[in-house]
């Protein structure tokens, strides 16, 4: 493999220095975490604000490491066994310089993918749907920063495509990013209101995402949905290389006759004067988005129509984001307990509308990092529930509170709104009101814990 990394090749791609070990040994897997580390991978230090990595490499070779890469200043020299050590003046800065390696020497379709909200799950089915033609990588789980993309990249072996997520918390890091991994596709879901307490406005969210397109390999396309106001009004100035996706606005990719169901959606996608019926195994309207995108991508990598068809219909959700679930009892949750952002949340609220037969419970909990924009958020998130016919509305945490007060102020009964500090609270409740033909949608930013929400539901339901 052109791309197969040594102990050497590491000295000299890092400018590092051998401090022992053999020069010729081969690097497959490289991992940060003591925890999660496997035999033969190499350990990379990495300092942090509560603990210095590179303090266990010790720990690292008793659990198998084949090596480490350390940093000089932070490596304390007593080392005297045969493991190799390479030592870096920045452990963040060598990862950057060995992702671009990798990338570099990779002959693969690289694709990134960021937004406010989707990218996860259109990263999965974009990779779904490659996966049909192409040998492929993605992002895992929140791997998805300045840490974690360049340890994506070095996992890479023979695959022909790589789908990358690209996260942020502030202007600049998709940049960093993109730059890395030199996508010649990058997609932009949407631009809402995640982080908006950081960059202080949505025109800082779009300049962020934009910055995608600043490793985009020449002549290399950006896909984007041309329904988000945000990116309708950049497209209409700047068309080159763009492919845009739509319900609403006419676009390169449109979705037709959408049909909702319990457990799928239903639609045509129009493209290039012909119609393709789509089957997607999520019953979220976000998800024709999601599937336009893979779609586009699918296109652009020349797959044929029936693989993406496949994909798309093959796709399996990643834990805890919309999955829809039917408990022992009967009851239905829609398990989105991940994250929540303001766009997120109406679309939970809109899916729970849709999927419910019967009564319709909100369970809510707080959205974080919106700064002064949280109050009159989680107000319209409150329009959202009344707008969609909410039965039930339950709140956990104080700034979820004016959830409440927005489905108060839009005509929803105070007698159908609770407010809860504690999942606990919740939880109580909960088990004193539930029937099986409830419908129950729980949702809220990662920190506040609903995965025990949910666990509560799947044992006691």
């Amino acid at each position: 493999m052109d791309n197969l990394l040594t102990i050497k090749k590491i000295v000299e791609i890092c400018k590092g220095e051998l401090f022992s070990g053999d020069e010729n040994l081969e690097c497959i897997s490289f991992t940060k975490d003591t925890r999660t580390l496997r035999e033969g991978d190499v350990y990379i230090g990495i300092r942090g604000e509560k603990f210095d990595g590179n303090a266990f490499y010790q720990d690292a070779f008793s659990k198998g490491a084949s090596a480490a890469i350390l940093e000089k200043n932070s490596f304390d020299r007593k080392y005297d066994g045969d493991r190799a050590i390479v030592l870096v003046e920045d452990s963040i800065e060598a990862l950057r310089l060995l992702g671009i390696f990798k990338r570099d020497n990779t002959p693969a379709h690289f694709v990134g993918v960021t937004g406010s909200v989707g990218k996860t799950s259109t990263r999965d089915l974009i990779y779904s749907v490659v996966s049909e033609s192409f040998k492929s990588l993605k992002t895992e789980g929140n791997f998805n920063n300045n840490i974690g993309l360049p340890l994506t990249l070095l996992r890479l072996q023979d695959e022909e495509a790589a789908v990358i997520e690209m996260g942020m918390n502030a202007l600049g890091e998709i940049d960093y990013l993109s730059r890395i991994t030199r996508p010649e596709i990058a997609v932009i879901t949407n631009v809402g209101t995640a982080h908006i307490g950081e960059l202080g406005s949505r025109e800082n969210i779009l300049k962020a995402k934009l910055e995608i397109m600043n490793g985009l390999v020449p002549d290399g396309k950006l896909v984007i949905d041309n329904d988000n106001d945000m990116l309708h009004s950049f497209y209409l100035k700047n068309k080159k290389n763009v492919v845009t996706v739509g319900i609403e606005n006419e676009s390169d990719f449109m979705a037709t006759d959408i049909n909702m169901f319990t457990d799928r959606i239903e639609f045509d996608i129009q493209y290039s004067g012909n119609k393709y019926p789509i089957v997607c195994p999520v019953p979220n309207k976000v998800f024709v988005y999601n599937c336009l995108i893979a779609f586009a991508v699918g296109t652009i990598l020349d797959i044929d129509v029936q693989k993406i068809k496949t994909g798309i219909s093959s796709f399996k959700l990643t834990n805890n984001r919309s999955e829809i679930f039917k408990t022992n009892t009967g009851l239905t949750v829609i398990d989105d307990a991940y994250n929540a952002n303001a766009d997120s949340m109406k679309a939970g609220i809109e899916t729970l509308k849709n999927v419910a037969a019967d009564r319709k419970i909100a369970i809510l909990g707080s959205m974080l990092e919106l700064g002064d924009f949280s109050e009159g958020l989680h107000r319209e998130v409150g329009k959202a529930v009344v707008a969609n016919e909410i039965d039930l509305l339950l709140t956990v945490g104080e700034e979820a509170k004016n959830i409440g007060k927005g489905a108060i102020e839009n005509g929803m009964s105070e007698s159908n709104i609770f407010s809860f500090e504690i999942n606990e609270e919740a939880k109580k409740f909960l088990k004193g009101i539930l029937v099986p033909s409830d419908t129950i949608l729980v949702k809220a930013s990662h920190s506040l814990h609903f995965n025990e929400i949910i666990d509560f539901l799947k044992e006691e339901f």
